[in-house]
């Protein structure tokens, strides 16, 4: 703004105890999310001869391994008569743009140190950053997702209105996560360390180199607490025709919601002091 002299006017406003993140601030930063996206994207591919298949290649291998593995040496079964291949193809290529987010997210913040203390933009725009650019990785590798199911001859449902639901929790469930562990990172680089360790057992812990049918009904309440398992079975359910585990759905919205509300609220308490203990 600019007073009546036409001298440019700075104006500093505090931030709330309580506050959040203050997505107006951020819409105003909307080129420079764009540029760190174009920029991390290209960055990720640069000086390899695979270039952008690798988008392809990789989850390809963890599809192959898993079926030869678990369909076929140990012969685990899938409901609805869905073939192995098929039903660990859709798991992965979620889970894939899911823990590339939430690994590239909880270390945004220690990864960019030397940009903290140099000028001032929301810190929130490190997070946005893999969040955004992975969703190019994972358009990429619907093709080896859609190529799979045509070679099965999948028929699209009206399960499939219910994929945009699906997509939007597969974004914000990582970005959630990434908001607490973000932050935690500045002060505690165990999370740095831990954190490759932590994804490698998740997996276990969801339905991508099994069904969820084989996790005992005694123990179906626990389960679904792990909020990857929501979305991967969405996905699961809209493009394979299956039914809804609306269980899963509700428990995966939910603890979203209060992970990203308090994640938001915490990320913006400590913003005021990444600079001080980086």
């Amino acid at each position: 703004m600019e007073n009546d002299n036409n001298v440019p006017v700075v104006r500093i406003d505090s931030v709330a105890r309580w506050g959040v993140t203050d997505l107006k601030e951020l819409l105003y930063y909307r080129d420079l999310v764009f540029f760190m996206v174009l920029r991390g994207f290209k960055a990720a591919y640069a000086q390899s001869v695979g270039g952008y298949a690798w988008a392809v290649i990789q989850p390809a291998i963890q599809i192959i391994v898993f079926s030869v593995i678990f369909g076929g040496l140990i012969g685990l079964s899938t409901e609805g008569g869905v073939p192995y291949p098929l039903r660990t193809t859709v798991a992965v290529i979620a889970w894939g743009y899911m823990s590339t987010t939430v690994q590239g997210a909880s270390n945004a913040l220690v990864f960019n140190a030397s940009l903290l203390a140099k000028i001032y933009f929301p810190r929130v725009v490190f997070l946005l950053t893999p969040a955004i650019g992975n969703l190019i990785t994972f358009a990429i590798s619907l093709v080896l997702l859609v190529s799979v199911m045509l070679w099965y001859k999948v028929s699209l449902t009206s399960n499939l209105l219910m994929l945009p639901v699906f997509l939007l929790l597969m974004v914000l469930t990582p970005l959630s996560i990434g908001l607490w562990l973000s932050a935690l990172a500045i002060r505690y680089r165990d999370v740095k360390i831990a954190m490759p360790s932590m994804l490698r057992m998740l997996i276990y812990l969801a339905p991508v180199m099994y069904p969820s049918s084989q996790i005992p009904v005694e123990w179906r309440d626990v389960y679904i607490l792990n909020p990857f398992v929501g979305v991967i079975e969405g996905f699961q359910s809209s493009l394979l025709g299956l039914p809804f585990m609306w269980d899963s759905l509700i428990a995966t919205s939910i603890i979203t919601l209060v992970l990203l509300v308090t994640g938001s609220i915490y990320f913006t308490r400590m913003e005021r002091v990444f600079v001080d203990v980086i």
